[in-house]
């Protein structure tokens, strides 16, 4: 039985996987790193600061703290330029989170950083959905590391206690991804796993270890999660 659901972000509820990596191509060109579409999404599931590191490296180039400071500032300045026209949330997520939230305790799981986040909970009305957020600040690994799905799980299970409910078992709590780091995350943390095919194919997604796949959220209710997964968990 599913009782709680862990929502990955970029890629799941807004689609601006394309525009991070149009914001990070043009950054990054004028440090000389090029930075192919390949290159972006091979970088799934990491946090910014890994992301920088791992292209500076991969561009044999020397990359400073404050350096990564500076860039990840430019970087969410050009996101937030792009997404403040118009926000490009998938059709029939807004729907499918608030039918959630009535019936399954919610949070957010992502390596973005947390600003992102809350401007984009803020603006679409979705903040008071979800019990617990999990940015990138908040842990030290990055997907596939089950660390920030256990720490989501840790979080949303105190909650639920607090407010008087049993103890949440990890088979009751259902992980939402979009990239094959995310689902192996969520699968490391004993979670089971929904592939949404918005940045991979669903082969991809089934196997990096997706119980099912879904090219759509607007097509699953409450009561489509729970039959489904209490079937195969």
């Amino acid at each position: 039985m599913i009782r709680a659901v862990l929502m990955d972000f970029n890629g799941v509820i807004i689609n601006d996987e394309p525009i991070q990596m149009k914001a990070y191509q043009e950054i990054l060109k004028a440090e000389g790193v090029n930075l192919t579409e390949a290159d972006y999404y091979a970088c799934g599931g990491m946090d910014d600061a890994t992301f920088l590191r791992h292209n500076f490296k991969r561009a044999e180039k020397d990359l400073t703290e404050e350096k990564i400071v500076e860039l990840r500032t430019m970087k969410t300045a050009a996101w937030r330029k792009i997404v403040d026209a118009e926000i490009p949330i998938f059709e029939g997520v807004e729907n499918f989170i608030k039918k959630c939230d009535k019936r399954f305790a919610m949070g957010i799981v992502s390596m973005a950083n947390r600003e992102e986040i809350e401007y984009i909970l803020e603006k679409t009305g979705l903040r008071a959905s979800f019990t617990t957020i999990i940015s990138a600040e908040d842990v030290t690994e990055c997907k596939p590391n089950p660390e920030a799905y256990i720490e989501g799980f840790r979080r949303l299970d105190k909650q639920r206690l607090a407010e008087g409910h049993y103890p949440l078992l990890r088979k009751e709590c259902l992980v939402i991804e979009d990239v094959p780091q995310g689902i192996e995350a969520g699968k490391n943390a004993g979670m089971p796993t929904l592939g949404v095919t918005n940045t991979f194919d669903a082969e991809t997604l089934r196997a990096a270890g997706a119980d099912s796949v879904t090219h759509s959220l607007a097509d699953w209710m409450p009561e489509t999660l729970a039959l489904v997964f209490s079937k195969t968990h």
